[in-house]
């Protein structure tokens, strides 16, 4: 069976013989505090760095999903207020998430086919509001954004993220859980960047990422959040020692080891994705009926495609694909009934691409 599955998606191949590799070397029996899984947690940060470009000041930790991480936003960063820009439906469930845990939590919706979040201020018809709207933005404790919507396969591209962080002075934490390993990212454009194992990382869920700035932990020595077992202060200081806060998916750090010393440098990876994107778009507008969900091209995302058709239509296809050895991702939240989706991660190779544009031909 091929899955374009948009997470849990295809891992990389290779991952097999690194669970066998994994069980022979002990991982699986080792301790948590032992030499054997510190050098592990040191290498494993280490190769991160170097093939994911991330800051020597930015630190990373490892959590079990990306929605712990939302968690962990809200409980050790938020004193006062987050605010969510969403346009999807994990968008809305991170802004419902911070909501349980501040109450003062303020969301609001933009359209898919906008460009950005902020472009709700630009289409306020009530000048008086969007100064208001643009004022509060600068004030802002946290906010928070999806740069990549899994749900209707938008993004936030990094010239318009930059627009972002220059017109708010509080904290930028940005959802990258369809993205991490899949796209380039200008790291220096948000404070807290957060995602999951499961999609362009080419790995088994279970395992959260959580990259920080030196200014998120400087709030969070603001904010002392030491209470909670997963508090970002505790967590600092158990990862400056190579330790985690935690019993940590230990399997899932070594396997993420394990694949950061194969791929390529994300510049390549990148690049490579991108191209894909353009050709899967290209692709479904002249070569099949289907057509992408997203009609606004500038905000379409790299790495998850949303493909737009009747209900029926999308019921049909979906199980003749299933008959061909084939899975489609299904849609999700409003669109769930009328559109499909394509995983363009880095673990799926240009063979399994070609048989289904030859199955989306037919």
């Amino acid at each position: 069976m091929i899955t374009f599955y948009p997470g849990p998606s295809k891992v990389y191949p290779q991952v097999a013989q690194y669970l066998q590799d994994a069980f022979q070397e002990g991982v699986l029996s080792m301790n948590h505090r032992s030499e054997g899984f510190i050098d592990i947690l040191r290498e494993t940060l280490r190769l991160m760095r170097l093939k994911l470009d991330i800051p020597a000041d930015y630190s990373i930790y490892f959590a079990s999903s990306a929605t712990e991480c939302w968690e962990i936003v809200a409980q050790s960063l938020t004193a006062r207020h987050s605010a969510h820009h969403y346009n999807g439906a994990f968008g809305k469930k991170w802004f419902s998430y911070a909501a349980h845990i501040v109450p003062q939590t303020s969301g609001s919706l933009f359209q898919v086919e906008h460009t950005l979040p902020f472009d709700l201020f630009e289409l306020e018809n009530d000048q008086q509001r969007a100064d208001f709207n643009r004022q509060r933005l600068a004030q802002e404790e946290v906010l928070c954004l999806a740069q990549n919507e899994t749900s209707n396969g938008t993004q936030i591209k990094m010239n318009d993220l930059a627009t972002v962080r220059a017109q708010t002075g509080g904290l930028v934490a940005v959802d990258v859980t369809s993205s991490l390993g899949g796209v380039a990212l200008d790291w220096a454009l948000g404070d807290v960047w957060l995602a999951s194992s499961q999609k362009c990382l080419g790995l088994p869920a279970g395992l959260g990422v959580l990259v920080c700035s030196p200014r998120a932990l400087q709030h969070a020595q603001q904010v002392g959040d030491v209470w909670r077992y997963n508090s970002l202060l505790f967590m600092h200081q158990n990862f400056e020692k190579y330790q985690t806060h935690y019993t940590p998916n230990a399997l899932g750090i070594y396997l993420l080891m394990r694949v950061m010393q194969q791929v390529d440098n994300m510049d390549q990876i990148s690049t490579k994705t991108k191209q894909r994107a353009e050709d899967w778009y290209a692709f479904l507008e002249n070569e099949t009926t289907w057509k992408p969900l997203v009609k606004n091209a500038a905000v379409r995302s790299d790495t998850v495609i949303a493909v737009s058709g009747a209900a029926v239509a999308v019921e049909t296809l979906k199980k003749r694909a299933l008959m061909a050895g084939i899975t489609l991702g299904n849609g999700y939240g409003e669109w769930k009934n009328t559109t499909f989706r394509i995983a363009n991660f880095p673990a799926i190779d240009d063979g399994e691409i070609d048989l289904l544009k030859a199955f989306l031909r037919k």
